[in-house]
C-alpha cells in the first residue's frame, strides 16, 4: 500500500516525517529512495524531531556512513552513497535492525537485500523546493 503527499517546502517535508516518526515502532528500518537533493536528510531531521531527538543534530552521514542519535527513542541514520557491492553487506545493518531504534538508510537503492517489513519512501523532486514522497509500507 503506497500513499504519495507532496511538500513545498524544507518545513513541510520535515513536519510530515514527524508525523510519520509517531507511527514507527522500534526496529523499524526506513528506505530512504532518490536522487541527490530530493530531501532525505531533511526527511531524517523530521524523523529525529518526531523521535524526540534534536533535529538540528542531524546532518549527512555520507563520510561517516552511520550516525547515532540516542534518546528516548534512538535513530541510525545511514548513508550508502559512497558504497558499491560487498561494502555495503560488510556495514553489518541486520544488526542495526536488530535493536530498539529506528533506522532511517539514505540511497537504500544499493541494498541487495530488502530487511523484512522494511518501509520505502521515495523522494522525488519537483524543482523549487517541491517535492513528492511515496510511503510504500508494503503489501
Amino acid at each position: 500500500m503506497a500513499e504519495t503527499i507532496t511538500t513545498r517546502s524544507e518545513d513541510e517535508t520535515v513536519a510530515f516525517a514527524r508525523r510519520f516518526a509517531l507511527r514507527l515502532q522500534p526496529g523499524t528500518v526506513v528506505l530512504l529512495c532518490g536522487d541527490l537533493g530530493a530531501g532525505k536528510t531533511t526527511f531524517v531531521r523530521g524523523l529525529a524531531l518526531g523521535l524526540g531527538l534534536d533535529p538540528e543534530a542531524v546532518s549527512s552521514p555520507t563520510f561517516t556512513l552511520i550516525q547515532e542519535y540516542r534518546g528516548p527513542r534512538s535513530l541510525f541514520h545511514v548513508d550508502l552513497y559512497r558504497l558499491q557491492g560487498a561494502e555495503v553487506e560488510d556495514l553489518g545493518l541486520e544488526e542495526l535492525a536488530a535493536g530498539n531504534a529506528i533506522v532511517a538508510i539514505e540511497w537504500a537503492e544499493k541494498l541487495r537485500e530488502i530487511p523484512a517489513g522494511a518501509i520505502e519512501v521515495r523522494f522525488e523532486d519537483r524543482g523549487e523546493d517541491v517535492r513528492n514522497i511515496t510511503v510504500d509500507l508494503g503489501p
